[in-house]
């Protein structure tokens, strides 16, 4: 292949000993070029969204790096290995050991949070369980050891009646996994008749074999007495018992003869107890702040800290519905059960006297709760012997779901059910005990909650004992590098899953600096997402900071101000896909500024995000939402004109993404859709009848396997093959237009199964691709390739970009009118057949848009985008605002979260939030005209503006 060449400046100083060279890479649709990265700077590869940015900085650096990593270790660690492809690349020489920081989540775990990600968890677990102070979960006073001597007096105080039925436990296997046979010989030796085994008694003569692989708990039983008793007998047992067990035991009390009662089991210990509760506790250990660990979880929640419960919202979705039909999950049921409960039905209709064709919203509100909850007097069923009460929807529901046997039953049920906070913990995942320790008069609890900017305030003024020097410093330096790039904002008890790939690869970076390696290429993806203007400073500090240790750092980045700062720019283009891929320039900031490539262009003001020539006057209409109160929000109430272009913006961590997408987007999914996740806290919203759908546009991918492209999401794949199908080739041989499809069996290659490629797999290697031999990658099988419409077949058109498919199908007006709208949007550059796995964050937004604009608009339409600039070079920024105010001058609403200061010049109306973030964050700062906001003193983002 020719080398792609446009103007390229080398590196001051030239090719030096031990920089980076890439050499012939022509990964994806990088034209064979030949780079030059230098060690131990920080450089940024910049260029349109699609010019193979991603594909030089990530699929051929990083992964050629960590391909060879990879297969420097035995074949025996590889196989636990996720390994990269080996890149379309000639050679590079100089490579570093690669570590790659991604905007990507944690995906949907929902044990994960801020203060586990960056390991500060675990040092506060351990300065926790080493100085922290215990109290009595119950009156909060502190806690102190008990003798032998106090332990007897407070089981003594246990009986309030003439007889107690105590048994006297000693613990001495806790939790722990293994057969645990010496333990057991010990115990027999020693004299003990008989044992509890994970909650079961039995004699030491007829113990069970143990599995080894899961954990268990042994207890001794000391002694069976009967309160009152004689006192020198109950010291005897207690004493033995304390010895047995290390200081600790148990007393169970058992219900009267009579009782239908519960045993009740009391903990003592010689360790730590609350002489006026008379409560015990374990001794304080790492594991009992835990809520991973039994030791450390709250037993309601098992650590997560929300609880699942049927909610009567979703359970009875349409409340217009009559009582016969509206129980959704019954009409869902099989045959069988819906006979029964049509027939239960009707016996609680018949024996409450209710009509089964009034609506639910119209019964009385006594028995709608009775219904949902139970009755409490007998339901009589003709079918059962006994009568009793009817345990009420939610609780069947609940019971159904504890005995499903499979999952798909299960998922059937749970869709059914809403989370909300855990009321025993709090959402402080942690159990009663562990959350009463504190160190400092701060308990962890509330040390979690706390944000990463007051977190490091507080334990800047921590005075601890030098045993924890060295834990100390830990915390510290680790909140100082979530301080460093950004994230003071976030409370470490914040989920990982609510957090966006910005600040998640924020939080990796952070991670990484505390790591203190040297000698490493980093390579980054748009650290600057999310971060507005003001917070970029501390990045590129941060940044510049790593870079100083020794380690080569490279940048996927788009921002004006992290590229002056570079070391050395790549920039990538002249356009994107097939038309990019060539190396337009590399050298430093002074250079790109002449070197007359489109992003010179815009960096010098010779082109320019244009703000709307024509801005809309807010009209009479609003969406208002008011009294939002989610998170850090502070009763914030905030109007949207109908039918204009609004930016939400504000610093980081200041209540936008709270605002717009888990309060506002929510409530209106709510009404429209009746979807199931619940807005925050809001006290109204008005003006949503002057919509009539709501759209989210994202930055996900259209499609989540290579089958999925531009010509299926879009949807004029369907008439493509409707045109083949009526072609007289198609017709004489009597083929349909889903002979046409690669995703069915008939006309695709079924060596294949229509991917074009096949895989090998090579065991401790990666798989390998390989063109499909028998149809050499076309996908479809002879007899389909050989019709042909206007003298191509479907291959052929497939192999098409979607400029060149408009000019071929532009007497097809059904067609031509889809193509065009993509044409319009910039991507006249992408492949129809394109997979949809390829294609770059910015590219999915702008296909989605263009099915947007390809449908006929009501003008009542409400647009959410959440920072659609991510990814986005200038001139797409340009083409994406075009976009956006198209939708507008439509009539309808284009709503939009973002930083980004070209956009917020193009608003009709801005949202300004802040002044700062988290705490300081959260009220409503300024709304109105970009004119408004640059006039006020008290906004960060007028300054900017």
């Amino acid at each position: 292949m020719e080398k792609g060449r446009y103007r390229q400046i080398q590196h001051e100083g030239g090719n030096k000993v031990g920089d980076i060279h890439i050499f012939g890479a022509k990964q994806h649709n990088l034209r064979n070029i030949d780079v030059t990265i230098p060690r131990n700077s920080l450089t940024v590869v910049t260029g349109l969204s699609g010019s193979g940015k991603s594909s030089l900085a990530f699929d051929t650096l990083y992964a050629e790096g960590q391909r060879r990593y990879v297969e420097s270790l035995s074949a025996y660690a590889r196989q636990f290995l996720d390994q990269m492809e080996k890149p379309d690349v000639e050679r590079i020489e100089g490579l570093s050991p690669a570590i790659a920081i991604e905007q990507r989540t944690t995906g949907g775990n929902p044990r994960s949070i801020v203060a586990t990600v960056t390991e500060i968890h675990d040092y506060l677990r351990l300065l926790y369980g080493s100085v922290g102070v215990a109290h009595c979960p119950k009156c909060g006073r502190e806690v102190v050891r008990q003798s032998a001597e106090q332990v007897v007096e407070s089981i003594l105080k246990l009986t309030s009646g003439p007889r107690l039925k105590i048994i006297l436990y000693a613990p001495v296997v806790k939790g722990k996994k293994g057969r645990h046979e010496e333990t057991l010989a010990e115990i027999e030796r020693q004299g003990f008749a008989r044992v509890r085994i994970d909650g079961t008694m039995y004699p030491v003569d007829e113990l069970p074999e143990l599995d080894r692989k899961k954990s268990h708990s042994i207890d001794v039983v000391v002694d069976r007495i009967v309160l009152p008793c004689d006192r020198t007998r109950l010291t005897d047992s207690v004493e033995l018992g304390l010895k047995a067990g290390r200081g600790m035991i148990y007393v169970e009390r058992l219900p009267d003869g009579d009782s239908s009662g519960k045993p009740e089991q009391l903990a003592y210990s010689e360790l730590n107890a609350c002489e006026h509760c008379g409560i015990s506790f374990d001794e304080l250990k790492p594991r009992s702040f835990s809520f991973n660990s039994p030791f450390g979880a709250c037993p309601e929640c098992g650590g997560l800290g929300a609880i699942y419960y049927f909610d009567e919202d979703l359970v009875v979705p349409d409340k217009t519905l009559p009582l016969r039909e509206c129980i959704h999950p019954w009409r869902r049921a099989g045959h069988n059960a819906i006979m029964y409960y049509n027939a239960l039905l009707e016996q609680i209709a018949k024996q409450y006297r209710v009509k089964l064709s009034t609506p639910y919203e119209q019964l009385a509100p006594s028995f709608r709760k009775r219904l949902m909850h139970g009755f409490d007097d007998d339901l009589v069923l003709p079918w059962r012997s006994v009568d009793k009460p009817f345990e009420g929807v939610l609780a069947t529901l609940q019971r159904r779901l504890n005995e499903a046997e499979d999952d798909e039953h299960r998922e059937k049920l749970e869709i059914y059910q809403s989370e909300k906070r855990c009321p025993a913990c709090h959402g402080s995942r942690l159990r009663p005990e562990s959350r009463a320790v504190t160190v400092s008069g701060r308990t962890i609890v509330e040390v979690m909650a706390m944000s990463v900017k007051d977190c490091l305030a507080h334990f800047r003024g921590l005075d601890l004992p030098p045993e924890m020097k060295d834990v100390h410093k830990e915390i510290l330096k680790r909140l100082q590098f979530l301080d460093d790039v950004g994230l003071d904002y976030l409370t470490l008890d914040r989920p990982s899953a609510s957090l966006s790939g910005g600040e998640m690869q924020r939080i990796r970076l952070a991670t990484q600096i505390g790591s203190g390696l040297t000698g490493v290429l980093y390579v980054l993806d748009e650290p600057t997402i999310g971060l507005h203007p003001r917070d970029n400073e501390r990045l590129i500090a941060t940044l510049k900071g790593l870079r100083d240790k020794g380690n080569t750092v490279v940048i996927v980045e788009h921002d004006e101000e992290m590229m002056r700062t570079a070391d050395c720019i790549i920039d990538l283009g002249p356009g994107a896909g097939r038309e990019g891929g060539n190396l337009m320039y590399q050298g430093d900031f002074k250079g790109l500024l002449k070197c007359g490539s489109l992003t010179s262009d815009y960096l010098t003001g010779r082109k320019k995000v244009a703000p709307s020539t024509i801005t809309q006057q807010p009209t009479d209409s609003y969406l208002t939402i008011s009294g939002c109160a989610g998170h850090n929000l502070k009763n914030v109430s905030v109007r949207i004109p109908v039918g204009a272009f609004t930016v939400v913006t504000g610093v980081s961590g200041s209540g936008k993404s709270t605002l717009i997408d888990e309060t506002l987007k929510r409530e209106l999914m709510r009404r429209f859709y009746r979807a199931k996740a619940k807005p925050e806290k809001f006290r109204k919203l008005t003006g949503d009848e002057n919509f009539d759908k709501i759209i989210e546009i994202d930055q996900s991918p259209i499609g989540r396997t290579p089958r999925s492209n531009p010509a299926t999401y879009v949807g004029f794949f369907s008439d493509i093959r409707e045109l083949f199908a009526q072609t007289e080739g198609a017709k004489a041989r009597g083929y349909t237009p889903g002979r046409f499809s690669f995703n069915v069996k008939g006309g695709r290659c079924e060596t294949c199964g229509g991917d074009g490629v096949r895989k090998l797999e090579m065991s401790f290697l990666p798989d390998v691709y390989i063109t499909c031999e028998q149809c050499g990658g076309r996908r479809f099988n002879k007899e389909t390739l050989e019709v042909r419409y206007a003298g191509k077949n479907i291959a052929e058109v497939l192999d098409m970009t979607v400029a060149e498919a408009y000019e071929f199908f532009g007497k097809v007006p059904r067609l031509a009118n889809r193509l065009k709208t993509l044409v319009d949007v910039g991507l006249g550059y992408l492949g129809l057949g394109q997979p949809a796995t390829t294609l770059s964050g910015g590219e999915a937004q702008r296909i989605k848009l263009a099915t947007e604009l390809s449908r006929r608009s009501t003008g009542k339409t409400l647009y959410l985008l959440d920072e659609p600039t991510t990814g986005l070079h200038f001139d797409d920024i340009a083409k994406l605002m075009a976009l956006l105010l198209k939708l507008r001058d439509a009539g309808n609403t284009v709503v939009v979260i973002e930083h980004n200061i070209d956009v917020m010049r193009c608003a009709d109306w801005i949202i300004d939030l802040g002044p700062g973030g988290g705490d300081a964050g959260g009220t409503l700062v300024c709304e109105g005209p970009p004119e408004k906001i640059k006039s006020c003193k008290a906004s960060v983002t007028g300054r900017f503006l």
